[in-house]
């Protein structure tokens, strides 16, 4: 039987909004506790951000989940010809491996390989000029001078000679027919659909603690972000790593813009313009992730400044009548969440384990179940799409712990960073994710 997605999302919002019906009903005596600590509208805050909305939004997450029914990839009769793009900075011992997982790829319609060396001064421009001797399909274009992730992207759109352009990170590798998959699933979307991300998977998830966490954030959280967007018609980050898109509509909007989230504040540029950006969650390429923890939280910094970028760049997107639009106002409270989590949520951990349970106590508890449940559908998901391609959910016990406890300790506090860095104006840099 098939369920309209207007319908799915309808009776998803339902669930939610009983959920946080119960709960705002359930807080009602933590409330008065909280109030006669703090004054009632910090109450209101601390309870509604710490509690009532994570709660509304894992019942919505969970609800989609269960609904989700993705139509099936199909073939094409012909496939078409394709412009990969990758910017590259200094990027000598990864990119090799990066290009090497390109020519493997089995993909029946003729390939154009074009990697922007911007400034690159450690060797990565001999390393693809090798490639190009052997094979005529790798192009190195070389800027003498650094002068940004955008920069690179936009000289290389400005050379694709084919209507369909696939961008890559320069150290991330291909993974069995990632290609393949990624067109069919585009044109097997509404045909308003202009862009569609891949699925991106940590690579180096063994290196240590920070990486093996990572290894399920990118597994479970961002994979399930992605899929559930995309189930009501819009992804909202269409990332660099690995994603497709047409061509002209990328000339149309203007290519990528100088900021640090080039990848968001363009794909909300499709998106404000009418277009589908869809998810393909079985085209998959594995990417090196930050390993160290100064490396993790300036990504994480990033990632939070382009999503800022994003609403200062497309304000508008806002008020747009499509279903996309729930999850464009969905971002706009990780900043209320994330204060709250800082200010409030980590003191009052700290408070609880002394035996005051003011903030972090019964009811924060009471989300609990609700997150076990939700990480046992999005872990049950994610590994049929991992067993249809023959890979395997390793073992990582520890990468899950680090990810369940202390993961948000980093990663909240890193977005309350990008978020100040970004309204005082503080200097950009780009970096590869």
């Amino acid at each position: 039987m098939y369920v309209l997605v207007r319908s799915k999302f309808l009776l998803a919002l339902l669930v939610a909004i009983a959920w946080c019906s119960f709960s705002i009903w359930a807080s009602r005596f933590w409330f008065e506790d909280l109030s006669a600590a703090l004054h009632w509208a910090v109450a209101i805050y601390v309870i509604g951000f710490v509690a009532i909305v994570p709660g509304f939004m894992n019942a919505f997450v969970v609800s989609s989940l269960l609904l989700d029914r993705r139509p099936a990839r199909r073939r094409l009769v012909q496939y078409p010809p394709l412009t990969i793009l990758i910017a590259a900075y200094n990027e000598r011992d990864s990119i090799c491996e990066t290009l090497e997982s390109i020519r493997s790829q089995h993909y029946p319609a003729e390939l154009e390989v074009i990697v922007v060396s911007d400034g690159s001064t450690d060797g990565t421009d001999a390393v693809v000029e090798e490639f190009h001797r052997a094979d005529p399909r790798f192009q190195c274009i070389h800027r003498p001078v650094n002068a940004g992730k955008a920069a690179a992207l936009n000289l290389g759109l400005s050379l694709a000679s084919h209507r369909l352009m696939v961008t890559l990170d320069a150290d991330s590798l291909l993974y069995g027919d990632a290609l393949l998959r990624l067109v069919e699933r585009y044109f097997s979307d509404p045909p308003n659909t202009r862009a569609v991300a891949g699925t991106v998977l940590a690579r180096n998830s063994r290196e240590n603690w920070v990486a093996k966490a990572q290894e399920w954030d990118y597994f479970h959280g961002i994979a399930t972000t992605k899929r559930i967007q995309s189930l009501y018609q819009g992804t909202l980050v269409a990332q660099g790593a690995f994603s497709i898109y047409h061509t002209d509509t990328l000339r149309e909007v203007g290519g990528w813009p100088q900021t640090v989230g080039e990848d968001i504040v363009l794909t909300w540029a499709l998106l404000k313009r009418g277009y589908r950006v869809g998810y393909c969650e079985d085209g998959v390429v594995f990417t090196i992730v930050p390993s160290t923890l100064k490396a993790f939280v300036r990504q994480r910094q990033r990632w939070a400044r382009g999503m800022i970028e994003a609403f200062k760049a497309h304000p508008s997107i806002l008020i747009t009548p499509r279903l996309t639009t729930f999850y464009v106002w969905w971002d706009l409270l990780f900043p209320f969440m994330d204060i709250a989590y800082c200010v409030f949520f980590i003191p009052g951990l700290i408070l609880a384990l002394g035996g005051n349970f003011m903030i972090v106590g019964p009811m924060t508890l009471s989300l609990l179940p609700l997150s076990v449940l939700i990480n046992g559908i999005m872990f049950r998901v994610e590994s049929r799409m991992f067993a249809k391609q023959g890979l395997r959910v390793r073992e990582n016990l520890l990468g899950f712990l680090m990810y369940a406890l202390p993961y948000g300790l980093v990663l909240q506090p890193s977005a309350v960073a990008g978020y100040i860095a970004e309204f005082s104006g503080a200097r950009k840099f780009w970096g590869t994710k």
